[in-house]
């Protein structure tokens, strides 16, 4: 398939792009590079560098691939940050998906994979979360990502653009070729992992009184490898329909405490950590239910262990 990957030069997306083209997909990044990294655009995908806002050259782009279905991964994805820009992630994450829905439909691309957040459920009443949760975001990156998701529903009724929205927590881990560097870095793994390094003197745990087994928060964490996979499944059922997947660990998650004693073992480094006050709007449990995924389509995530995930981000960012 001729598929065009927005944010195709960021952490997940040049995951993705590579899973596509070891697949024998044909792939086009499109990446502003506001986030991404020119040279994680993998071998064998075409760059084009470009705005979401730049209508014309996204048609261009679409027309001359020949593009035939879309993987949308190009967001703003800080929370905090959110709440206090809100405006910058509305432009970017619902201005700018119209503007991409838009083109599509003068191009009559009608198949799209939505890249989407489980902060659209909020702070669920039970563990774990499953697609029919109610969806009550509580910042404005969980909004802003539920709004584009209405906006898919109500294309497909109009236009007959089919989607598939994937709603996640964590994406952690690398593939070979392709890892995680954001600035400012605000995931655990990667920020513990830099530790280990010398390049941080410690580690910020943000709470240890919650009403877990060790008294910090659980979350759930997605080898990006398997994160990849769900994205290209989803492709093929839109041949069929539009469908909502939630993806999980398939466990009970990990608590922060199994996160930085994991990340001990594999680096061998001694990690300091350092005790803060709870984060306001911090849940004490966060985890995503694969039920419906796994049986409908089949997935099945092949490096589920959490040291897998942290040893694979060590290997590259070590290399």
């Amino acid at each position: 398939m001729r598929v065009l990957v927005t944010g195709g030069a960021g952490y997940i997306g040049s995951v993705v792009s590579e899973q596509l083209v070891d697949d024998g997909h044909d792939v086009v990044v499109y990446d502003n590079l506001s986030k991404g990294h020119r040279d994680a655009v993998v071998e064998g995908a075409r760059f084009v560098e470009g705005d979401l806002l730049d209508a014309e050259l996204l048609r261009r782009t679409l027309d001359s691939n020949r593009v035939e279905a879309v993987i949308h991964m190009a967001a703003f994805s800080l929370v905090g940050e959110s709440v206090e820009a809100p405006a910058k992630y509305y432009h970017n994450n619902v201005v700018a998906g119209l503007v991409l829905l838009d083109t599509m439909r003068e191009c009559g691309v009608k198949r799209i994979v939505f890249s989407s957040t489980a902060a659209t459920y909020g702070e669920p009443e039970s563990q774990p979360i499953f697609e029919s949760a109610p969806t009550s975001p509580t910042n404005p990156y969980g909004e802003s990502k539920l709004t584009f998701e209405k906006a898919m529903h109500w294309y497909e009724q109009a236009y007959g653009i089919r989607y598939a929205s994937l709603r996640y927590f964590n994406a952690a881990g690398a593939s070979e070729n392709c890892g995680e560097d954001h600035d400012p870095e605000t995931h655990i793994i990667p920020i513990t992992l830099q530790v280990a390094t010398g390049k941080r003197s410690h580690v910020e745990i943000y709470g240890d009184d919650y009403p877990t087994a060790d008294g910090t928060c659980v979350r759930d964490y997605i080898h990006v490898i398997d994160l990849a996979r769900a994205h290209i499944l989803a492709l093929d059922v839109l041949d069929k329909r539009s469908a909502i997947y939630n993806l999980g660990c398939g466990g009970d998650g990990y608590s922060v405490r199994e996160v930085i004693d994991t990340a001990r073992q594999v680096t061998g480094k001694e990690i300091p950590v350092r005790m803060g006050p709870r984060r306001a709007g911090d849940p004490a449990v966060l985890i995503a239910s694969s039920d419906k995924i796994k049986s409908e389509l089949g997935w099945q995530p092949q490096f589920q262990d959490l040291g897998v995930i942290i040893e694979s981000a060590w290997k590259w960012m070590n290399k």
